[in-house]
Order: structure tokens, then sequence, then C-alpha cells
């Protein structure tokens, strides 16, 4: 018989049932919630004034992303990233622009926080999930992030992300919002 009582202690404490050891698939929490809109500025600057919540990074042709802009807004537990097409000359740029087009904006992505990248992912494709970016890393000053995608029935995909070698406002290619 086992101590059914113990498994939310477990489970809260990320540790796989039994071993002690911690649980590559303890999902921590949504890492961020990524929406494709048309204009990603005045939808920033919307959320914050009607939400509440505040810009703390930036992505755009500035800091080397030319076909797309980002703004990620934040709250206590709360990350969500708005992102539009800026210039439609590359995969990421027509990526965006036709899911924009199919759906209107919407949800893109829904990022995953987990302890073990390679572990989830492989976890998640061997039980069905379609690979769409296997495990890799990406670098700057601030540290480094693994991620990796999976797709799943209705189009959204999810990326698996393992921040805890990273300091920096997002990820890497990002920098801290200076202003509107």
């Amino acid at each position: 018989m086992t101590d059914t009582a113990a498994e939310p202690v477990l489970l809260a404490a990320g540790l796989a049932e039994g071993t002690g050891e911690p649980d590559p698939l303890a999902m921590g929490r949504a890492d961020a919630v990524v929406f494709a809109v048309a204009d990603a500025r005045r939808a920033a600057r919307r959320y914050c004034a009607a939400l509440g919540l505040r810009c703390t990074a930036y992505a755009g042709p500035e800091t080397g992303e030319p076909e797309t802009v980002s703004y990620v807004l934040s709250a206590p537990g709360t990350r969500i990233v708005l992102t539009s097409p800026v210039r439609v000359t590359g995969p990421r740029g027509r990526e965006l622009a036709a899911h924009l087009a199919r759906h209107g904006g919407g949800v893109l992505d829904l990022a995953v926080s987990v302890p073990d990248v390679y572990y989830a992912y492989d976890y998640a494709v061997d039980r069905g999930a379609l690979s769409l970016a296997e495990p890799y890393e990406v670098r700057d000053r601030f540290g480094s992030v693994v991620l990796a995608t999976i797709g799943v029935p209705g189009g959204t995909r999810h990326t698996l992300v393992d921040r805890a070698g990273y300091a920096g406002p997002y990820l890497p290619g990002y920098v801290p919002f200076e202003g509107w």
C-alpha cells in the first residue's frame, strides 16, 4: 500500500516518487504565454494600462530581430509576450504572418518551465507529441537557456524552457525595456 497523502508533497517539492531525486517532469509553472498580434507596441501599451502589467523586456530590429518585434509584460507569477511581424523576409516572419492571416491575433506558444528540457522533450515525443525543435541552448552575456518545441493538436506549440542558468530579462536576444 502506498502513502497517497505524501504524493502531493512529493509533487509540490518537484521530487520523483520514491527516489528523493528531482522529478525531470515537474512542471514548475507556465513560463510565458506568447501571443501573435498585429501591432505588438500598441497591444503592449493597452495591456499595461488595462491590466496593470509592466513591460520588462523587448526584442526587435534594434536587438538583432529584423523580422519581429516583441514586448514582454510581467506581473507576479505572470509573463505575457506580445509579438508582431515587422518585415516578412524569412521563416520567422512568414510563420507569424501566416498565423495572423489564418487565425487573427491569439496564442501562438505556451512556454512551460521544466527542470530538464532534454528529458521532458523525449518523454513528450515518445508519447506522440510532434517535434518542432529538438533541445538546443541559446546564450548571451546573461547566461544560457535550454529550449525545445513540441506541437500539439490545434496548432498551438509548447516551448519547454530551462532557464536555471540564465539571469537576463527574458531570453537571449531580449534587452531590458527602457520605456515608450
